[in-house]
């Protein structure tokens, strides 16, 4: 059973940055496709950027060239910074280990929660 767990979700102001970390249990995460999401309250939950194995990225328009998603696969970890963070990026961001040929099931962490206040 793969684990996932969010931090780095904090309470900031508008123009900060934050650096969120999602650590997976498991193996072969070097593999495996990581997404991050969001949720803002009252909305559905929206993609905001993923990495795949060898570190190909992309980015919603929301957060493109704001937002950066890396990889440290010796730690079983995937990174999103945001900086130039807008009260529009308050939401709990979760992050996603997707499913592939050899384990078809997609994994969810339980989230971190993220606030930008103007």
């Amino acid at each position: 059973q793969v684990q996932l767990v969010e931090s780095g979700g904090d309470s900031v102001r508008t123009g900060d940055s934050v650096r969120l970390s999602c650590r997976a249990s498991g193996s072969m995460f070097s593999v495996k496709t990581i997404v991050w999401y969001r949720q803002a309250p009252g909305k559905q939950r929206e993609l905001v950027a993923g990495i795949i194995s060898g570190g190909s990225t992309n980015y919603a328009a929301s957060v493109k060239g704001r937002a950066t998603i890396s990889r440290d696969d010796a730690r079983n970890t995937v990174y999103l910074q945001i900086v130039s963070l807008k009260p529009e990026d308050t939401g709990i961001y979760y992050c996603s280990q997707k499913g592939d040929s050899r384990d078809p099931n997609d994994y969810w962490g339980q989230g971190t929660q993220v606030t930008v206040s103007s």
